[in-house]
């Protein structure tokens, strides 16, 4: 079941992750379930991507990479531990958009399929900021400054950072300090805005030539 539609579970994961995110950060137990089902979204895009390029190993390695850093960050707590396995969070991302994208991008027609790709692609973005975003912040503690007023967990506070930061809403209740991060900001900024246009553009695209090809 899983290999006939990998793309629908894993936009399915990521939207999982990102809504229950803010509402498992808060106990122990809590925590942990969190952090299984970060793993989910990981292992289905670790599939997605083998299937379509055959990545199997540079995604492998990395998702075991993430794996192996959380439990031990979780037996040893320290921001050391905890940096790396954001960054190679960060990495996992970006190769996953990459070639989730270049399969995307190669459709010729619209199908459901692209169209949770996109999506998933859209999400996994903000996932790779928000990574970034937790690995500085573990490396250099106070590069992003919260408001007094706020209530979220910091990690929860990364994730609406880099979710409201890609979508370019910016409340600017949560601000970048550092000119590399502020530098990083507007480039996610600026990501959010030409996926949307480039993937608009492509799915019109690819509709043209579906109903050219349908054409008698």
């Amino acid at each position: 079941m899983l290999y006939k539609r990998p793309d629908l579970y894993l936009l399915l994961s990521l939207l999982l992750f990102i809504l229950l995110h803010p509402v498992l950060v808060h106990g122990l137990l809590w925590r942990l379930i969190l952090g299984m089902l970060m793993f989910v979204p990981v292992v289905l895009a670790t599939v997605r991507v083998s299937e379509i390029k055959g990545w199997l190993w540079p995604t492998v390695l990395l998702g075991s990479g993430v794996f192996i850093f959380t439990l031990a960050n979780a037996f040893f707590p320290n921001r050391a531990l905890e940096g790396i396995k954001w960054a190679i969070m960060t990495a996992f991302c970006g190769l996953a958009v990459v070639v989730l994208f270049s399969f995307f991008k190669s459709g010729r027609a619209v199908h459901n399929a692209h169209l949770c790709t996109a999506v998933s692609i859209y999400l996994l973005l903000g996932l790779l900021w928000f990574a970034l975003y937790s690995a500085i912040e573990a490396f250099y503690p106070g590069s992003i400054l919260r408001t007094s007023t706020a209530m979220a967990d910091r990690s929860t506070e990364l994730l609406y950072f880099s979710l409201v930061t890609l979508s370019t809403i910016g409340y600017g209740d949560v601000v970048p300090l550092n000119p590399e991060v502020r530098i990083l900001a507007a480039l996610e900024g600026i990501t959010g805005v030409l996926y949307i246009a480039i993937t608009v553009a492509l799915l019109v695209s690819a509709y043209k030539r579906e109903g050219t090809s349908r054409e008698p």
